[in-house]
């Protein structure tokens, strides 16, 4: 399947960065490119574009994309470890840096990646498949108390403590392998679910996505370190997709406003 990404809030986001043809940019989150091929087409030879992405796939396609720019640097890692990227490509201080939150639309309907409710796969969820946590593992080796504490905080899902006993009534008797396997848990632990509601097995999927690839717990740092790798006047874009990251960028610049 061909990694294509549409992107979003693109022109927004090109207006935020205020782009100098000059300078040093971030794309914390690359994907398919969608995002980085219009910052790099505003930046001179002198400018530089950095591309970070966790997976593989991705930055291939990105490669791809953007062959015809040669002052680009392609970095397999993760935007929580920015400052640290910097300082090994000798980069003090950056122009501006672009994070687009959440799971790619190439990820979610690639059918082997693990991620949707509405595929039959194996259970993965992997942003990067080179980590060893998997969607299997959190379904099948995880306490009661702490599948119910991910599905409520992660998910916000109401019936987290039934979906969680659900889960361990089944896999006492079998290994939880699929999605789709999982998605049946979901639906007979929810009492008279409304199909008019969006799918029932939604939040509990999002919530074990998040925990799988440790999406919520370093942003509040992530995003200060971004800031703190900005030039004086730099900008920092960052696209939220649901209230936990929201949140949690919310309060990063909250503080930095306070030491201010």
């Amino acid at each position: 399947m061909e990694f294509n990404h549409t992107p979003v809030l693109l022109e927004e986001c090109i207006q935020g960065l205020n782009i100098n043809p000059d300078g040093i940019y971030v794309d914390g989150t690359m994907g398919g490119a969608g995002h980085s091929k219009e910052i790099v087409k505003r930046l001179s030879k002198k400018g530089m574009l950095i591309g970070i992405d966790r997976d593989e796939t991705a930055l291939s396609a990105a490669k791809e994309r953007l062959k015809e720019y040669e002052n680009v640097k392609y970095v397999h890692g993760n935007h929580d470890e920015i400052k640290e990227i910097l300082e090994e490509l000798e980069i003090d201080k950056v122009d501006g840096i672009l994070l687009d939150l959440g799971v790619s639309s190439y990820q979610i309907d690639t059918k082997q990646r693990g991620f949707s409710y509405m595929l039959d796969s194996s259970l993965d969820m992997r942003m990067d498949q080179s980590q060893e946590l998997t969607a299997k593992e959190v379904v099948n080796t995880y306490s009661e108390e702490n599948l119910s504490k991910i599905i409520y905080e992660y998910g916000e899902e109401k019936f987290s403590r039934q979906i969680a006993r659900k889960i361990i009534d089944v896999r006492n008797k079998k290994e939880i392998e699929t999605t789709l396997e999982l998605v049946e848990i979901i639906k007979s632990a929810i009492p008279h679910y409304d199909p008019n509601a969006g799918h029932p097995a939604k939040r509990t999927f999002q919530a074990i996505r998040i925990e799988v690839n440790n999406e919520i717990k370093p942003l509040f740092n992530t995003v200060n370190n971004a800031i703190n790798c900005l030039k004086s006047g730099g900008r920092l874009c960052i696209i939220t997709f649901h209230s936990l990251e929201d949140r949690a960028v919310k309060n990063a610049y909250k503080d930095t406003v306070r030491q201010m």
